[in-house]
């Protein structure tokens, strides 16, 4: 008998591709979207100390009560609202996995962070899209109109967006509550950085999902620590899809950490974001570059005349790493790069200066 286990396999799942991203080496790593400053070395030691002190053969806490007290104080919102989980792509796939089956519409606008519309066709889900606008922005009649007419269960924004860097106001955030009951869920991954929130929202419209990472900000990106803030029905709800001690003990620790050096992951957050204003000046200068407005950590670029693969594999010979998105609706023509220190900036722009050199003298 001739064996065909892949055949068990969802024809959902095997018709897409995962969601991956090709190890590089470089000196300058600008394709993550990362913070360039770490957490303090005095306050590495006292986690590894924290973590030292109690035993590895116990579990964590099933709830880190703790750390969810910390994060309502921290956000402002209440205890039972919030929800920890292991970085917040978990906590997106826990509220895809409590609200998507076969033939579930999802509202996503469009190019956006990959992993919503792969985890609803995942879940047998429909993704319906909706373009962003001609300067990359977002369209908040034309989402509150597809949404509206569909009767959608659930919206997903990412806001500020990944990868355009562009933001949806909170009162249009507002508007997209009230309309329908469907759920809005915010992903804030970038938040600290744009200066704006739904979090306020959340007291007057129980629909409203708000999520957040430490990844970024708060400089844990390897310890993976994400949380949740909503309604206490809908935390209950999404906590079913939870898995169970999905945070660690050593990852809790640090996330308790960086709450309490706020105030230097603060300072970093602002240095991140004057960098940033810096390097679109500068990037606005640089004939057949157009940088677009960002309220995040990163700046997607868009090339006139020179091919982006070529540019991307130019710059990456110059020691410098940035990402490739011409796979994304409407951006082939465009690659992403993160905001890092000074000298990481100072390095990519002269890669990319030497990048397109090369491409003149090429057709000269």
């Amino acid at each position: 008998m001739t064996m065909e286990p892949l055949r068990h396999i969802k024809p959902s799942v095997r018709s897409i591709a995962a969601y991956t991203l090709a190890a590089r080496p470089a000196a300058v790593k600008l394709n993550q979207n990362e913070n360039p400053y770490d957490l303090p070395d005095a306050v590495k030691e006292r986690v590894v100390q924290k973590a030292l002190a109690r035993p590895w053969a116990r579990y964590p806490e099933f709830d880190p009560r703790e750390l969810i007290e910390q994060l309502a104080a921290f956000a402002g919102w209440r205890p039972d609202g919030v929800l920890a989980g292991n970085g917040s792509n978990e906590l997106i796939e826990a509220l895809l996995l409590v609200t998507v089956g076969p033939g579930t519409r999802v509202v996503i606008p469009e190019p956006t962070f990959t992993l919503y519309a792969l985890l609803t066709r995942v879940l047998g889900g429909e993704t319906i899209r909706v373009g962003l606008g001609p300067e990359l922005e977002y369209q908040p009649e034309e989402l509150r109109r597809v949404r509206r007419e569909l009767s959608a269960p659930l919206t997903v924004v990412c806001s500020p967006n990944n990868p355009t860097g562009g933001l949806l106001a909170a009162d249009e955030l507002a508007r997209l509550c009230e309309e329908a009951d469907g759920l809005v869920a915010v992903d804030e991954a970038y938040h600290e950085f744009s200066g704006q929130s739904a979090v306020p929202l959340l007291a007057r419209h129980p629909n409203l999902v708000v999520l957040r990472t430490f990844s970024k900000a708060m400089a844990l990106a390897g310890l993976r620590v994400g949380y949740l803030l909503a309604s206490p029905e809908i935390v209950r709800e999404v906590n079913k899809a939870r898995l169970p001690y999905n945070l660690d003990f050593f990852s809790e620790a640090a996330a308790l950490a960086a709450l309490a050096e706020w105030p230097v992951l603060r300072a970093n957050v602002e240095k991140i974001v004057g960098a940033r204003d810096d390097l679109l000046h500068r990037l606005y200068r640089i004939p057949g570059v157009r940088p677009y407005p960002s309220k995040a950590n990163f700046i997607l670029l868009e090339l006139a005349e020179a091919d982006p693969r070529t540019v991307f594999e130019s710059v990456y010979r110059r020691g410098v790493l940035v990402r490739d998105v011409t796979s994304y609706p409407r951006l082939q023509r465009c690659l992403r790069v993160t905001v890092g220190s000074e000298a990481e900036n100072e390095t990519f722009l002269s890669a990319l200066r030497h990048a397109l050199e090369e491409r003149r003298f090429a057709r000269a």
